[in-house]
């Protein structure tokens, strides 16, 4: 059956099918059998038969696009069986005409290698990306496995640009010029591919916007014969006077494309007519180092002899070269015919190090650097310049793992994004919103649940999986690797144990109440030390993990009470007359030594009043006996001191005023009223009208049109307090005071 006499194409398809074959083969000559032709056309008849090669939904015939593409790859590349055979065959395995395996058989390993990477590129295309983002073209490059894969992908483009031109739809011609001048285009540059570049480039223009580009055309007017002879014209006599002061050099001359001029009108935001530089020419100086300044001027000088210069438009990066390495010369001329002429005067080596030796030299041109890729482009874009015969053969060798270190995945909008190799689902998660990651519960990733820990492969698309209810757990920094995870994770699980902790701590105070046992920060503080936690929300972070029992810590805490009260655990003893009482400077209150009487009217004893309930003068009163005979007296009321007594009653000594005073006590006062002006300052004046009273320190906290404060004041006995109390209470806007039992 012969492909070309069916009604599945046009006339004028059959007729380029049976042309683009003839080239082919004589452009392939030997390197392409006929029976390699007999088994391709054979294998495009069956697709065809099977309505697996027909019209894309485009209206595209597949088979007229991919033998367009096998003979621009053989005429502008090079000859070569393996990349021919792929860029017409490949797209029969996408559509289920023969499989891989069959190719690998039929032809051999590097064809069948081809064709993998070509549908793997291929089938980034499904996940509708954005392809202007900077990591499609990483992740495309990472895809193909061999950049003759992605020179078939451009050779492919160029192919369909052509022939879209009279396209009737609109916005899939807009999409695929788009596709081209952000993705393609660039990647042709960087393999020195320029004329495809250019190519692609002026005829994304012409598809993007027309009107301008149709403008430019028009204003150009001459053809590309008459702008090429005008180069001619004006290199002649600038060849003969280089020649004539005994220069070596190379002399180029060309116009500047449509897609160029364009870029420099709004870049300078100029029309036609104020452009400098629609026709360039460079000059290239063969000569030794030591005299590479002293000739370029030279060649300056003879320039500017011949054709009137624009001294503002000199640029010296001789003398003073960029950054990025790159020296030249550049004046502006006027040509013949008052047209403005850019030349451009460097030497061998400048030219090297500009064209080939540096990639700032593609950012010179304004195209983004990626990293590693600039350097292995160089590499490929000089292979391909070298134009031998075997320049495939080196190619096929170069090394495409660029980026070998990162993964690209896709969102299921189409984004793309790089992560570390290595990254979970978590990982990226996290990398698109915090939230995101901390409520994540596992992903589907190419329409398939998978895990937190599920390590993601280039190509990936995820959708991130969550739920309300989810929190971040300390085993998840077990498996992440980003550190935006690490941290947010650590971030989160610490809030979430101070919360607990929070929560611990008023089921411990609220135990604590339930009991009347003085809560006492400093004791806890004490305490949580000598059960050996690091912290205070380690220890609180225990209780509420059940591995600490509340109840447990109630006791501990009494024994501690009874410890900074210096009683001995295991001390037994009969009565509190057992014990030989002792003095201690260091505990003495500021008073006279019978301002207490103990036990049988005893006085003269040194003892300490307790801090937990602050006792003062007219307090009814309780001691209490350490086993070194130290005293510590507690108020009657005092919370501990209940305790005590359940616990060692025989511990309990008689004690009383002695119905002297002389000595001040602290006393803390709890104060809540309304937030007026002036009230704080009304209460420090009644304290300090009040005889023989002291206000020792105080601390206001308001909010909500409400103040509570606490005032600790230097009192000598109850009376004085309880009289001090009802003078606040009589100070306008106060509504409660009370005496703290702490």
């Amino acid at each position: 059956m012969d492909i070309t006499d069916k009604t599945y194409f046009t006339a004028a398809e059959r007729q380029e099918m049976l042309s683009l074959s003839r080239e082919l083969r004589a452009l392939l000559g030997n390197t392409l059998s006929s029976a390699d032709m007999a088994i391709v056309r054979e294998l495009i008849e069956r697709g065809v038969n099977a309505g697996q090669y027909d019209r894309d939904r485009h209206g595209i015939n597949r088979v007229v696009r991919h033998l367009r593409t096998a003979y621009y790859v053989t005429r502008l590349i090079a000859p070569d069986r393996s990349m021919t055979i792929a860029a017409l065959i490949y797209e029969l395995c996408g559509r289920g005409t023969i499989t891989e395996d069959d190719v690998k058989r039929i032809f051999d390993e590097d064809i069948a290698h081809l064709v993998h990477g070509l549908l793997k590129v291929s089938r980034l295309y499904t996940k509708r990306a954005a392809v202007v983002d900077d990591n499609f073209q990483k992740l495309l490059l990472s895809f193909a496995e061999d950049i003759r894969v992605i020179i078939i992908m451009i050779v492919d483009r160029l192919a369909l640009m052509r022939e879209i031109n009279h396209h009737h739809d609109e916005k899939f011609v807009r999409d695929i010029a788009s596709e081209s001048r952000y993705l393609y285009a660039p990647l042709a540059h960087r393999l020195g591919l320029y004329k495809i570049k250019s190519e692609l480039e002026d005829r994304s223009l012409k598809y993007l916007n027309r009107k301008v580009y149709d403008q430019i055309v028009a204003k150009l007017s001459e053809t590309k014969e008459v702008r090429d002879k005008y180069v001619d014209d004006f290199i002649l006599p600038i060849r003969e006077a280089l020649e004539e002061n005994g220069l070596k050099f190379e002399i180029k001359g060309r116009t500047k494309s449509i897609n160029s001029i364009w870029n420099k009108m709004k870049n300078k935001d100029v029309d036609l007519n104020g452009m400098y530089d629609l026709f360039a020419i460079r000059i290239i100086l063969d000569t030794p180092l030591d005299r590479e300044k002293k000739e370029c001027w030279l060649a300056y000088s003879i320039v500017t002899d011949i054709y009137a210069a624009n001294p503002s438009r000199l640029k010296d990066w001789i003398t003073i070269p960029k950054i990025n390495g790159y020296e030249s010369l550049h004046i502006t001329v006027r040509g013949p015919g008052e047209k403005w002429v850019e030349v451009q005067i460097r030497t061998k080596r400048m030219d090297e190090v500009a064209e080939r030796g540096l990639a700032a030299h593609w950012r010179y041109k304004g195209l983004k650097s990626v990293g590693g890729l600039d350097k292995w482009m160089n590499s490929v874009r000089e292979v391909l310049e070298t134009g031998s015969a075997g320049q495939m053969e080196l190619i096929r060798s170069i090394n495409m793992n660029i980026y070998e270190e990162d993964v690209y995945v896709f969102t299921p909008k189409g984004d793309v994004f790089k992560l570390p190799m290595g990254a979970t689902i978590l990982d990226f998660a996290f990398h698109i919103h915090s939230k995101l990651g901390c409520q994540c519960t596992g992903g589907r990733v190419d329409g398939k649940n998978q895990k937190l820990n599920y390590k993601l492969k280039s190509g990936d698309t995820i959708e991130i999986l969550t739920s309300s209810t989810q929190v971040p757990r300390q085993d998840w920094l077990n498996f992440v690797v980003t550190s935006k995870a690490r941290n947010k994770i650590k971030q989160a699980v610490n809030e979430a144990r101070v919360r607990r902790a929070d929560i611990a701590r008023e089921l411990v105070q609220r135990r604590f109440k339930n009991r009347k046992i003085d809560y006492d920060e400093a004791t806890m503080t004490r305490l949580i030390k000598r059960l050996g936690y690091k912290t205070v929300t380690d220890f609180y972070v225990a209780i509420d993990e059940g591995k600490l029992d509340v109840n447990t810590v109630v006791e501990r805490y009494m024994e501690q009470v009874m410890r900074q009260n210096e009683l001995a655990a295991g001390a037994a003893h009969g009565t509190a007359q057992d014990f030989v009482l002792q003095h201690h400077a260091h505990e003495e209150v500021e008073a006279d030594d019978d301002i207490l009487v103990i036990g049988n009217n005893v006085k003269g004893i040194n003892y300490k009043l307790s801090k937990c309930c602050n006792p003062i003068f007219g307090d009814k009163i309780v001691g209490f006996v350490a086993s070194d005979g130290a005293i510590k007296i507690h108020r009657a009321d005092c919370g501990n001191l209940r305790h005590l007594i359940s616990k060692y009653p025989y511990r309990m000594i008689r004690s009383q005023w002695s119905g002297k005073m002389g000595a001040h006590f602290a006393a803390t006062l709890k104060v809540v009223g309304k937030d007026d002006i002036g009230i704080v300052s009304n209460i420090t004046s009644v304290i300090n009208k009040t005889s023989d009273t002291q206000l020792r320190s105080i601390s206001i906290q308001s909010q909500a049109g409400m103040f509570e404060g606490y005032l600790v004041i230097g009192v000598a006995s109850i009376d004085m307090l309880d009289d001090l109390i009802k003078k606040i209470l009589t100070v306008k806007g106060v509504k409660h005071v009370t005496r703290m039992k702490g």
